[in-house]
């Protein structure tokens, strides 16, 4: 007989406390809506200890020196931008996203110490885009990125990053160009926002081969996204042996997204889940909420995709 996976919930409160201006897609109503869809039967809260000097120096393994520290000045005279017109900041802008991070790191933690199969970090503002040493498309932070480099860090790699986010993760993608630890697939619209992902982007140096596009045409639905996630799962898997997972998960290819564009159903992130729970088997997954701009499509589909990706493993 299988047993259920145990599931956490990483978040911590200030993730709400980002407030962009009236009318910007990425809102606090987000956070609760990923929150409320985790709701489900076996699902525990994970502490998230908020120790900046811990959490800077798990984001300096990510991105440039004084970069988190130009964002601190940065929101202490909002409002304003911060290296993007797509990032605007106010007060709370810095305490947001680096409990977001401190939200992946302790994901990571628990994961590495096979606390959970399955971790949700449901935060904000998100973080694919973000660069080492740039935020843009509403990131300021790269959560996946860091929770990767964490779980390297205790021992738990090689590590797969699995993003089906609506927009390709370019600053993951960047990140971990030339590795060979950590293994990049990515599924998402093209040509689209940021412009890059197109399908002969396969890293470079030791990393060729460790990165892997699948770009989608507009209005992709249900069917295409599963044929794809199934086909890079199992190209993955013919060159790569993850010991953990790494999931930016973004619900705005969802049909009633306002910016993707997409026809992906509620239903249909549960069948994502239960690929990657598929995939992993036994192996700790950590999913980072990304994008997704409908809070009642979010929630839904959330609730849809934990199901799944908590799955059953083990006998």
């Amino acid at each position: 007989m299988r047993a259920t996976a145990p599931i956490l919930v990483a978040t911590h409160e200030l993730c709400g406390g980002h407030e962009p201006p009236p009318g910007h897609p990425e809102r606090p109503e987000r956070l609760r809506a990923a929150i409320a869809g985790a709701a489900v039967a076996g699902a525990e809260a994970l502490p998230v200890p908020l120790d900046e000097a811990a959490v800077l120096a798990a984001l300096a393994r990510v991105h440039a020196p004084g970069f988190a520290g130009r964002l601190q000045r940065a929101c202490e005279h909002p409002p304003g931008i911060f290296n993007s017109e797509d990032n605007p900041i106010s007060r709370g802008t810095y305490s947001a996203a680096l409990a977001a991070a401190a939200s992946a790191i302790a994901a990571a933690g628990a994961a590495a110490a096979s606390a959970a199969a399955t971790v949700w970090v449901p935060v904000r503002p998100p973080g694919h885009h973000a660069l080492r040493d740039r935020a843009m498309g509403f990131c300021f932070f790269n959560n996946a990125a860091v929770a990767a480099e964490e779980l390297l860090a205790r021992g738990c790699g090689p590590v797969a990053i699995v993003d089906f986010d609506v927009h390709h993760g370019n600053g993951t993608q960047a990140h971990f160009w030339e590795r060979d630890d950590v293994y990049v697939l990515s599924l998402h619209r093209y040509p689209f926002f940021p412009g890059t992902g197109a399908g002969d982007e396969v890293g470079a140096g030791k990393g060729r081969g460790f990165t892997r596009n699948f770009p989608l045409a507009s209005g992709a639905g249900d069917e295409i996204y599963g044929e794809a996630l199934a086909a890079g799962l199992d190209e993955l898997a013919a060159v790569f042996e993850p010991s953990s997972w790494v999931v930016s998960a973004g619900f705005d290819a969802h049909r009633q997204d306002p910016l993707g564009g997409m026809n992906v159903s509620d239903e249909g992130f549960g069948t994502i889940g239960r690929l990657l729970r598929d995939a992993a088997g036994k192996s700790p997954l950590v999913a980072v909420l990304e994008g997704g701009y409908d809070p009642k499509a979010l929630q839904r589909s959330v609730r849809t995709f934990i199901t799944g990706v908590a799955g059953s493993v083990g006998p």
